[in-house]
């Protein structure tokens, strides 16, 4: 198996510093971010991919494009911007969520937001990353139903899934669909007290020995299924942002990854 880091793992990092910790660390693919930290509304493009090719390390992708089902107001030109920025930046796809604040979204509105963003992702050599959210509250929650939706808009050569085993666990999910799945976004819980549909973002550590959320028979699960592609940390816990030694944290969490996978 393979690693990659997403900036949210260490967000007061510099891009080069992250770039470089995530060289030191044995990995050379990474995922940037429009929100924490806003490298997108913070940096030119091209300083982003001249800084990558420096150092060695893949785009693998900026998150996200939200909520990316419901195709009105200023998301269409949000959905332009963001795979403009990055395909200028040499990343290869756009990681795409749902609408998560309890309102429903109509499953053939997600199919046509799926279309609308098709052109705009084919005409850029993007792919994006579908995300369905475990959340309760969550308009798409179950990778079936994204499949599904996905199948509808003829979008089999422009769209796969980011399994999240944090979301994949929320939704009580237990299909894999390997084939589909072009990312692997890995966090954990350990947080003994909160019940599973109570937990958060916020609740988002490295993985370890407390982990609740299953992240080691799911990486099994996905490998021994097939999937080849990284598994990419994304905690989002204060504790973790603001950890001194976010690298080694993260050495740490790889080492018991590996030691158990």
């Amino acid at each position: 198996m393979r690693f990659a880091i997403n900036h949210i793992s260490a967000p007061k990092l510099g891009l080069a510093e992250f770039f470089a910790m995530t060289r030191r660390l044995g990995a050379t693919e990474v995922e940037i971010r429009n929100d924490l930290p806003d490298v997108m509304g913070s940096m030119d493009p091209a300083e982003v991919r001249a800084e990558a090719e420096r150092q060695g390390v893949t785009i693998l992708s900026i998150n996200a494009l939200y909520p990316f089902n419901v195709w009105s107001g200023d998301l269409p030109d949000r959905a332009v911007a963001i795979a403009d920025y990055a395909q200028a930046c040499g990343a290869r796809a756009v990681v795409m969520c749902p609408l998560n604040d309890g309102t429903e979204v109509a499953f053939d509105d997600l199919v046509a937001a799926l279309k609308a963003m098709k052109p705009i992702l084919q005409e850029r050599g993007l792919t994006g990353l579908v995300e369905p959210l475990g959340f309760p509250v969550s308009s798409l929650r179950r990778k079936a139903t994204a499949i599904e939706a996905i199948k509808a808009a003829d979008g089999e050569g422009a769209y796969k899934l980011m399994h999240d085993t944090f979301h994949h666990h929320l939704a009580g999910e237990t299909e894999f669909f390997p084939e589909w799945t072009g990312l692997v976004h890995i966090s954990g819980v350990t947080d003994q007290h909160v019940a599973v549909e109570d937990m958060l973002d916020a609740h988002r550590v490295l993985v370890d020995g407390d982990d609740r959320l299953e992240n080691l028979p799911q990486i099994k699960a996905l490998l021994e299924a097939g999937y080849d592609g990284p598994f990419s940390f994304e905690p989002f816990a204060a504790e973790v942002h603001d950890a001194a030694d976010p690298e080694a944290a993260l050495r740490d969490s790889i080492g018991h990854i590996q030691a158990a996978a």
